[in-house]
């Protein structure tokens, strides 16, 4: 058993997760403490600004590591956890550009960096090589979803409703599929923070007080992405907002509620058996609006992972923890189903602290 720390900083772009996981890197998981900093408005802003990879890229790397390292000590402080009783951090970074099908990705944040500030080995760089090869580079916290759910009924789809949505099916012989299914909060939030409502629709609130428009619902699901067969994943942006759609607040949150969630009954068709339960994490499980929706729309019952006694905040957070210590045993992070690599992939990066 190693012990890691798993830091992310999601599409959502609502702060730092980071979580601390006892693990062998393979069947045996168990769950440590966890922390999450949110962003102030001024660094949300900062991020929005330099996705696409325009603007100040190096300097806002350069603040996103060191508030990651604020966090990495925060969390052991309070613990009262010193540094040699953790064996290395999983930084994802924070992704401003995912275009694989030209293999590219990009995660800002500076792994080196990182350890120097902890005093902490640091693997970072997870997705490049899998896009290099070929894979999607996403999603990558399946073969966590795999070992947390060992000993679930399957067939079993776990749902991650962030900025973006993606789905981990695991079947009953373990087999695994996995793929972004469509937008996830980032429309909602972007049109709640479009018009001038804050950064969120906070609880479905907004959404469960209008009406969807079904003649946009219906053409923002005829995007070609839907009938793509996965392996396959998305950018942050690569749904844009209608232009003037004439909504109230309310009917464009109701709308774009109703897209995310009739993304995900489209990602069923391409499941290889219906899963006997859907099991949600990431801030969407927050919104009840949508909780309703999916409810409406997935065949099988729908639960927030808090159910099977999971985190749903820090999920993606462990997910890495756990990849971080598959790579020092050099064991593979994406597999053919999870992000159509050729073949098993290893990743990542490995940043040494130099005292």
């Amino acid at each position: 058993m190693r012990t890691a720390i798993g830091l992310m900083s999601g599409t959502s772009m609502d702060g730092i997760d980071a979580a601390i996981l006892y693990s062998d890197g393979r069947s045996r998981v168990e769950q440590g403490p966890s922390l999450a900093m949110p962003y102030d408005d001024g660094m949300k802003a900062r991020l929005r600004a330099i996705l696409g990879g325009q603007g100040e890229v190096a300097a806002v790397a350069d603040m996103l590591t060191r508030a990651h390292a604020t966090v990495v000590n925060r969390l052991l402080m309070i613990n009262n956890i010193t540094i040699d009783k953790i064996n290395v951090i999983g930084f994802h970074g924070h992704t401003i550009i995912h275009q694989p099908e030209v293999r590219r990705t990009w995660q800002i944040g500076d792994g080196a960096l990182l350890a120097a500030l902890t005093g902490i080995a640091v693997v970072d760089d997870f997705r490049t090589a899998d896009v290099a090869a070929g894979g999607q580079g996403a999603p990558l916290a399946s073969l966590y979803h795999g070992a947390l759910a060992a000993a679930l009924p399957k067939p079993l789809a776990i749902l991650n409703i962030g900025g973006v949505a993606n789905v981990t099916w695991i079947g009953p012989d373990d087999q695994m599929l996995a793929f972004d299914t469509g937008p996830g909060n980032a429309p909602i939030d972007d049109w709640v923070r479009q018009c001038g409502r804050g950064e969120m629709d906070r609880d479905g609130q907004l959404a469960a007080a209008g009406k969807v428009d079904h003649d946009v619902l219906a053409a923002l699901l005829a995007n070609a992405y839907f009938d793509l067969v996965p392996p396959k994943s998305l950018d942050r942006d690569d749904f844009a907002l209608p232009s003037a759609p004439g909504w109230s607040v309310e009917d464009g949150a109701a709308t774009l509620t109703a897209f995310t969630a009739q993304a995900v009954a489209r990602a069923g068709r391409h499941l290889p058996e219906a899963p006997r339960q859907w099991l949600v994490c990431g801030g969407g499980r927050h919104n009840a609006a949508l909780m309703t929706v999916l409810a409406e729309v997935l065949d099988g019952p729908v639960a927030p992972v808090e159910m099977v006694g999971w985190r749903g905040d820090f999920l993606e957070a462990e997910a890495f923890a756990y990849l971080a210590i598959r790579h020092l045993d050099g064991l593979p992070l994406s597999l053919p189903g999870t992000t159509g690599v050729p073949h098993p992939m290893a990743g990542g990066r490995l940043n040494r602290h130099l005292a």
